[in-house]
């Protein structure tokens, strides 16, 4: 049954492939409708994904984005769903290109939804959730399945297949919060283990004192030896003086010599006296140079190994404390190098930031994937570089293209301090913020291009600070206060910093506001909202 299975399935697709790359680009070329122009080069795309060609993919991608812009400009959702899912596709082939598949998966989806193709929908979120989980992101996976699963719950449509995938998801996470845990003991064992080495080097210091000392009583002993020496040569210079008192003794018995013989005799006898005396000297000197060289090298490879392991311990010291200052506040890491946790925290006047980039979905189809994650980069990094010039302002989080960050964490929680939850710096930063963006406005206009305006909005209140996680730590804030700055936000007006009443008592005097009446805020009532000039 399954060989007459796939044979009907072959035979049901011969037509398509029986077409050769050649002829497809040849009706492309003559192709004048719109409809007939996606479908060419949507089959080309895909054919020559398929085929064994040389850079396959490369040569599939530009026939990919034409389908893909043909079909959007025809406003064919559908066929634009379709090409989005086969880009996707073909950037799985490329090296180094998970942020593309991710875009596109997700531009697919989108689509998808607007087609109302419920199989696409659901192949598009099960790709996305598989590049997060190869990135072990597993929160972002869990959360795309948790989106797709509301999405199609108010659609009335059947989603067991997603519902299966999410309830993994969710067990997936757990088991990373396991093992997150678990490498934090491992980096916990190796801090002790280079302790125990900073032992052992205090060891191997002590020894080498030994060791010094023992070669200083060997050097005392080499001197003793030289002076033993010098005394035999005295005694060799008293038997020349006994010889020379014999020879005068002797000199009735040598008359018969000549006076010139016996000057050649004495003179022979001063100069062996006098190279042995010399002999020794030089035997005794290399010896103690030699001796010498010995211990200054023996001394310094010492050093050298001492201040190589100090070198070593001060690296992984500051290796260890620069990541966990890379992902928290000063304070909070060094509670938990301390404690080996960080208790949550309580704040009584916090001052929060949120900025959301309007209309993020209408250009992302204008922009290529590239484009997009290129500026939307841009836009953070200039953020992030406008945050750090205030010590009092903490970056907490980006939500897609959502900035969060916040003003009054570094006081001591629950104390009335003088410059606890103040949010003047804070709002300077969101105005220095706009000013970023109109700037980057002007640019992109005069170079043709598309560019983001974004919505502001800060209120100020009490918070719940603290660490998830066990390994990938993330600091974060909760609380109504969080709520309500982004209903400020996203109830304000593009290029504006809308502040809100707790919030505007704090900086009336200090700050050009203008009153913008109140609104309507989900869960919140009304809501007075007002506007910073300058």
């Amino acid at each position: 049954m399954r060989i007459v299975l796939t044979f009907c399935l072959i035979l049901l697709t011969m037509p398509v492939f029986s077409q050769s790359l050649e002829e497809l680009e040849s009706k492309l070329q003559s192709a004048t409708s719109p409809s007939e122009k996606i479908q060419l080069n949507y089959q080309l795309a895909e054919a020559y994904l398929r085929s064994n060609v040389r850079d396959n993919e490369k040569k599939a991608l530009p026939f990919g984005k034409e389908a893909y812009n043909l079909a959007n400009r025809k406003r064919d959702d559908g066929q634009a769903a379709r090409s989005a899912f086969l880009l996707a596709r073909i950037y799985g082939g490329m090296r180094d290109q998970e942020r593309n598949q991710e875009l596109w998966y997700r531009t697919a989806e989108e689509y998808a939804r607007k087609a109302g193709d419920s199989d696409l929908i659901v192949k598009s979120v099960i790709k996305r959730g598989q590049l997060a989980n190869r990135e072990r992101n597993y929160r972002r996976a869990a959360g795309i399945y948790e989106d797709a699963f509301n999405y199609f719950s108010q659609k009335g449509t059947s989603i067991s297949e997603l519902e299966s995938r999410y309830e993994q998801e969710k067990a997936l996470l757990e088991k990373e919060k396991a093992t997150l845990e678990q490498e934090r003991l491992d980096l916990q064992n190796e801090i002790e283990l280079l302790e125990q080495e900073s032992e052992q080097l205090n060891s191997e210091k002590t020894e080498l004192q030994a060791n010094q000392e023992v070669l200083i009583r060997e050097v005392e002993e080499v001197e003793e030896a030289i002076s033993n020496k010098e005394e035999e040569l005295v005694s060799v210079s008293e038997a020349k003086e006994q010889a020379e008192q014999l020879a005068e003794e002797r000199q009735e018995q040598v008359d018969e010599l000549s006076e010139e013989t016996l000057r050649q005799r004495l003179a022979r006898q001063d100069a062996e006296i006098a190279a042995a005396k010399s002999r020794e000297l030089t035997l005794l000197s290399l010896a103690l140079a030699a001796l010498l060289i010995f211990l200054a090298l023996f001394l310094y490879a010492r050093f050298v190994a001492k201040r190589k392991a100090a070198n070593v311990l001060a690296k992984e010291k500051k290796r260890s404390d620069e990541l966990l200052l890379n992902i928290l506040p000063q304070e909070i890491a060094n509670e938990l190098k301390e404690n080996g946790k960080a208790k949550a925290r309580k704040y009584s006047k916090v001052s929060v930031l949120f900025s959301d980039f309007i209309n993020f979905t209408s250009i992302s189809e204008k922009l290529s994937p590239e484009e997009l994650v290129e500026e939307l980069d841009n836009c953070f990094q200039g953020f992030d570089e406008i945050i750090s010039e205030y010590k009092d302002i903490e970056k907490i989080k980006t939500i897609g293209d959502a900035y969060m960050c916040a003003s009054g964490l570094q006081a001591n929680p629950g104390k009335e301090e003088e410059s606890e939850g103040k949010p003047h710096n804070l709002i300077r930063a969101a105005l220095k913020m706009q000013e970023f963006l109109r700037n980057r406005r002007v640019k992109r206009k005069k170079e043709g291009k598309q560019y983001f305006e974004a919505r502001m909005g800060i209120h100020t209140g009490p918070v719940v600070a603290g660490v998830v996680g066990k390994k990938k730590f993330a600091y974060d804030i909760w609380g109504d206060t969080v709520n309500t700055a982004s209903r400020i936000e996203s109830n304000g007006q593009v290029d504006n910093v809308n502040i809100s009443e707790s919030t505007y008592d704090l900086v009336k005097d200090d700050f050009a506001c203008e009153a913008l009446g109140q609104i309507k805020a989900k869960n919140k009532g009304f809501l007075s909202i007002f506007r910073v000039k300058r």
